[in-house]
């Protein structure tokens, strides 16, 4: 696919999306949100992408949403509420499209991340930041409730004591303050030393077999809305697939060769 907002770069490995809207400071519009959903979907289906970075290259990570954009469509009418919301679908997709991409995706956080970028970054594994990012769900502050998929998926990460405070006070946090609640898992001194742990992290992951990596993730994202037993079993079956691959023979084989296994994710 040819995107317009988003520049993709694939090497060993590691897909690199970097959100691209820079004029607009990557404010979310309705055509940005379906190249993220895009991508992120077509990434999902590549053998070669084991990882993916997702950062930003305008000055801040996201303004938020493109409220002008978003706006655009809607009548007066009694039908606009519900008009609007059924042509917002490819915001609350792009969310949805990271968490189920089966790839890991590592969020690399610089600047503002207001709103939208709040919800993107929460559809991620895992999430890093520079000391000067902060972090603010805005939605409250222009009357309406946060409805792309933060308010369900802040409180798996930083529990519902800090995922209420965020929603409910609007306050923008800085890096330490997301830290401690853990939103984000580093803190790092500028972009330079962000994205080369980012893409460090990035790396550790291909080393593993990507098949047992996808079937770890998928029991990460089911065993969140369910219990033990439930998340163990789907991971017992994942098991019954994953012993028959080739992957899990070459690592007995590397193991006893006393080498570093070489995986084909098959």
């Amino acid at each position: 696919m040819n995107y317009k907002f988003i520049e993709l770069d694939i090497k060993d490995y590691i897909a690199t999306v970097t959100m691209a809207r820079e004029k607009s400071l990557n404010a979310l519009s309705l055509e940005f949100a379906a190249e993220i959903a895009g991508v992120f979907k077509e990434l999902g289906t590549k053998d070669e992408v084991r990882a993916v970075v997702l950062k930003s290259k305008a000055r801040i990570f996201c303004a938020g949403l493109d409220l002008k954009d978003a706006a655009g469509g809607f009548t007066g009418t009694p039908r606009g509420p519900f008009d609007m919301i059924k042509k917002s679908q490819p915001l609350f997709d792009c969310c949805n499209a990271i968490e189920e991409c089966p790839k890991p995706v590592i969020a690399a956080v610089h600047g503002q991340c207001i709103g939208a970028g709040l919800h993107i970054i929460s559809a991620c594994d895992i999430r890093l930041c520079t000391q000067d990012a902060t972090f603010c769900l805005k939605e409250p502050k222009i009357g309406l409730c946060a409805d792309m998929g933060a308010l369900q998926r802040l409180p798996l990460i930083v529990g519902q004591g800090y995922a209420r405070e965020i929603a409910f006070t609007v306050s923008f946090y800085n890096a330490q303050q997301v830290e401690k609640m853990g939103l984000v898992n580093h803190v790092y001194a500028d972009q330079a030393a962000l994205y080369e742990d980012a893409r460090e992290l990035a790396v550790q992951i291909t080393e593993n077999a990507p098949l047992a990596i996808e079937c770890t993730k998928e029991v990460l994202n089911f065993s969140r809305n369910t219990g033990v037993s439930e998340g163990m079993d789907l991971a017992i079956q994942k098991n019954m697939f994953l012993l028959t691959t080739k992957d899990l023979q070459e690592a007995f084989i590397a193991f006893m060769e006393k080498r570093t296994p070489e995986f084909k994710g098959q």
